[in-house]
């Protein structure tokens, strides 16, 4: 049963929220509530749990995050508040947000804690000492038995899309979590679909919890045409440029996640002959304003921005929106690609989808209710045909200006000086114009390829089975973990151990999940899973980097760190003998790495109140990107038929210190770096 809160006409302002909290609100533009955040803000505000059942889209973030904020005692830098996150980007995400809404809270610090980051970071600040942390269920509870997370002032816990965690093999870890909390917190647990493990985790934890359920009703216009591109970290640039190349463009406003992002886009468009200014928070307002009347007068034509610094932007003339990094929610993409189709014109909206990201393409596709068709890139001949043809045209186009009688003379000069023939200077001085960029794709370059992450039309992978497929109760991955004692891995796979098994409790998907969520290794690349009384083989990609290992080797499953290694020369399973003396040390690393470890740091409310008791009734008082190179794919100069103003300078751009991925091949490949900066708004 629903205990649903009429919803009405009602601003934030009238919700009772803390008076910093409608500050940070009207900062960001936001004046009145979503549906999920008009039924769950006073029951949270009053201190009741609850279940959510609410699509990603309909603004859950806020409606967890400003009613827990409001009853925050700032005067403890303990651990109050902890969410906890089926990925890290969703952890990311969400801590931005608590960020956001206590930007006028004093002394407020948030702590998002996921894996693949270094604990020394993650030490230092809970040593210092924070309100709220955000983080995956494993780091989560690799910190509480490390001792280094105390919760024992903790009064709120959120489990933020529960179903994914059950999903991604997490389930037994968050139990074990909700098992060390203080039995009088509140909680809140928010998931798209109740499976029945979920219902069973609200039935034995939620406290007469409040149920509040909305349909997500977001959707875009029809006058916008969406298309994705799958694509990794190294061939971003090359995609955006070819789709500048290629696409009918008026205006294109290009998101990024990151401020660093929009200024190393901008830089590296430009050295590839295109007009293009990053917009970011870090502008000065005046500065802004110029930027985006620029835009609207036609003398630049390429935007790059985050969503905080494109929040408000109206430009008629924007044709195209490209989300470069994809969001972090349907929402966040259902305002992003608002900007352009607008008064009636068409629009194209565009989204890069990373392997590892095909998940949030299906989700952005429900909310949306239309289907994200993939693009259709040009072949090789195509585009050396266009390039031809542009080139022939800003010829004809420069002859026909009035101002060549002086350059005749020179050139006519030099002819008879130097006895060369004419068609011979004009090749030089058309070679001079390319600035030794290239005309032609070379015609032994690879043709640029999508991606393949095996994307049906639902956006589940076709290496796996559909859950209509398989037998009732039949975990997705048992057919990785059948004992194939004699079994060679496949020729691109190599074999691995992993220090966990049986008898810690693991299954295939608590290996499946760690891996992808760790190292963003695509689920369809792992193997083969044999799981043993205290390791586990797995079979994955060869030529992985050894980055990757870096970061598994800071994973933890079922709170066992996974130390990754070489299972033996032999290949096959078995070959890897119990004692860890057997195992054979990785490329770059030592056999003997030392487990990260360190020591712990260290009732008045934002409203004037506190947690705890029974609910009143009463609502609160008070670097990223490759080298580009010599291969562009963009244009190499000058402002054909009207557009894209610029002359390239050359190659640009810097070595990422990015966590390098791979391809199906096992070659390296690159994923952008960075810090991560999700929209500050509601899911």
């Amino acid at each position: 049963m629903s205990d649903a809160i009429p919803v009405v006409d009602v601003t934030f302002a009238e919700m009772g929220l803390a008076a910093p909290l409608l500050k940070a609100l009207e900062d960001v533009g936001y004046e009145t509530p979503s549906p999920i955040q008009a039924q769950a803000i006073p029951h949270l505000l009053q201190g009741f749990d609850i279940l959510g059942h609410a699509p990603t889209g309909t603004g859950k973030t806020a409606a967890f995050a400003l009613p827990l904020l409001s009853r925050l005692d700032m005067r403890q830098p303990r651990v109050q508040i902890l969410t906890l996150c089926p990925t890290r980007e969703l952890a990311i995400q969400v801590a931005e947000a608590y960020k956001t809404y206590a930007a006028h809270m004093d002394k407020f610090h948030v702590l998002p804690i996921y894996g693949g980051q270094e604990y020394g970071t993650q030490l230092r600040q809970l040593q210092r000492g924070v309100q709220v942390v955000v983080g995956t269920p494993g780091r989560v509870m690799d910190h509480m038995k490390r001792g280094t997370l105390k919760l024992d002032g903790l009064q709120a816990l959120v489990l933020d899309e529960a179903d994914e965690m059950l999903r991604m093999g997490f389930i037994d870890d968050v139990e074990w979590i909700l098992q060390q909390t203080p039995a009088k917190r509140q909680m809140a647990l928010f998931s798209a679909t109740m499976p029945s493990q979920v219902e069973r985790i609200a039935r034995k934890y939620l406290n007469e919890p409040k149920e509040v359920s909305i349909k997500a009703k977001t959707a875009t216009a029809e006058t916008i045409r969406q298309r994705f591109w799958p694509v990794k970290g190294f061939h971003k640039l090359d995609a955006l440029t070819r789709i500048l190349e290629f696409e009918q463009i008026d205006a294109v406003l290009i998101f990024v996640r990151t401020k660093i992002a929009t200024t190393e886009v901008a830089e590296k468009l430009e050295a590839r002959g295109y007009a293009a200014s990053p917009l970011n928070g870090d502008m000065p307002q005046k500065e802004r304003e110029r930027m985006v009347d620029k835009l609207k007068r036609g003398s630049l034509d390429i935007l790059v921005a985050t969503d905080v610094a494109a929040r408000g932007l109206d430009v008629e003339r924007i044709s195209h929106v490209i989300n470069y990094d994809i969001p972090y929610d349907a929402e966040a993409y259902i305002h992003r690609i608002g900007r352009t189709g607008r008064a009636g014109r068409q629009g194209d909206a565009i989204l890069f989808v990373a392997p590892r990201e095909r998940r949030m393409l299906g989700m952005i596709e429900k909310a949306t209710r239309q289907p994200i068709e993939q693009l259709v890139m040009p072949t090789t001949e195509v585009v050396n045909n266009k390039r031809i043809a542009d080139f022939k045209q800003r010829i004809t186009d420069t002859v026909a200006s009035d101002e060549l009688a002086f350059m005749r003379g020179i050139l006519e000069q030099y002819r008879i000086e130097h006895d060369v023939p004419s068609l011979d200077i004009a090749s030089a001085l058309a070679q001079m114009v390319l600035d030794g960029q290239p005309l032609l794709v070379p015609a032994n370059e690879k043709p640029l390829q999508a991606s393949a992450f095996g994307r049906e039309d639902n956006g589940r992978s076709k290496s796996r089975k559909d859950r209509n497929d398989r037998k009732h109760g039949e975990s997705p991955f048992r057919d990785r973990s059948k004992s194939r004692s004699n079994t060679p891995p496949d020729a691109d796979k190599e074999r691995y151990r992993v220090e966990v098994g049986h008898d810690h409790g693991v299954k295939p998907g608590n290996i499946v999940g760690a891996i992808a969520n760790e190292a963003g290794l695509d689920g369809a690349h792992i193997g083969q899973i044999d799981i043993r009384d205290n390791h586990t083989l797995v079979d994955l990609p060869k030529g992985m980097p050894k980055e990757i290992f870096s970061d598994l080797a800071k994973a933890r499953v079922c709170g066992q760190a996974l130390l990754i290694s070489v299972a033996g020369k032999g290949g096959k399973r078995g070959a890897a003998a119990d004692s860890r003396r057997d195992r054979v040390s990785l490329p770059g690393k030592s056999s003997g790495n030392k487990r990260p470890g360190g020591k712990p740091g260290g009732n008045k409310r934002a409203d004037g109140g506190g947690f705890g008791g029974k609910p009143s009734g009463k609502s609160g008082g008070g670097k990223a990107g490759g080298k580009p190179g010599a291969k562009s794919a963009g244009k190499f100069g000058g402002k054909p038929a009207g557009k894209f103003a610029g002359k390239p300078s050359g190659k640009s751009g810097s070595k990422s210190g990015a966590k390098l991925g791979f391809k199906t091949g096992g070659k390296p490949g690159g994923n952008p770096g960075g810090k991560h900066h999700g929209k500050p708004g509601a899911k």
